[in-house]
């Protein structure tokens, strides 16, 4: 009865329950269907903007989890799976580093959502992505205001980049000026009451006349 089981328990874990030619088409159409699932809902589902976003990724691979493996829970099964998987995604990046414009159709291109300190409504609509939002994702990269932005980028892969704005060279020598100049009043001030307050009396020099 104890070697029956085995037999049973090693059977079960190395027996494929499907056709091997089917194990290898049902993890390349899955495969595709998401690249092109993701690609159509746009780039925010990467940045994962909210926590919506976030449970569609969660879910997603279980959603799909059946038509992966079909009726087939064998260990060799999985290992075809997860190798198609892996040699279908190598191929795809190979072919898509040698090859520019399918890696601009499979990844898209950077969508600018600010430029030069001002909002880009229209991209934002396009991408689905709220104010609010872009004000959290500012937040999360140390920028306390949407003010401090000169431009942002929603990247291909979801990432979305700020560049803060920078004080030009001529903007700094002004600030710098303006800040002696203030200074010098600030003297000149205190001198003019330090000669008031000694009854126009001249500042000892500290010699004898």
């Amino acid at each position: 009865m104890h070697v029956l089981a085995d037999e049973t328990m090693w059977h079960n874990m190395f027996h494929i329950g499907v056709p091997i030619l089917e194990k290898i088409i049902r993890p390349i159409l899955v495969y595709f269907f998401i690249m092109i699932g993701l690609r159509l809902a746009g780039k925010r589902e990467l940045a994962q903007l909210n926590p919506f976003d976030l449970i569609v990724l969660l879910t997603l691979s279980n959603t799909v989890q059946n038509a992966i493996i079909g009726e087939d829970n064998s260990v060799i099964g999985g290992f075809i799976g997860a190798a198609t998987l892996l040699t279908l995604n190598y191929t795809i990046v190979r072919l898509a580093h040698k090859n520019r414009r399918l890696d601009r159709l499979l990844e898209g291109r950077p969508e600018i959502l600010m430029h030069d300190g001002k909002i880009e409504f229209d991209a934002l609509h396009r991408e689905m992505i709220t104010k609010a939002e872009l004000v959290a994702a500012a937040h999360k990269q140390g920028l306390c205001s949407l003010h401090d932005v000169d431009r942002c980028v929603l990247e291909p892969t979801g990432t979305i980049s700020f560049v803060a704005k920078r004080p030009t060279p001529e903007s700094s020598r002004h600030d710098e000026i303006i800040t002696t100049l203030h200074r010098l009043s600030d003297e000149v001030r205190q001198l003019r009451a330090a000669a008031a307050g000694g009854g126009g009396a001249a500042p000892s020099s500290g010699t004898a006349g």
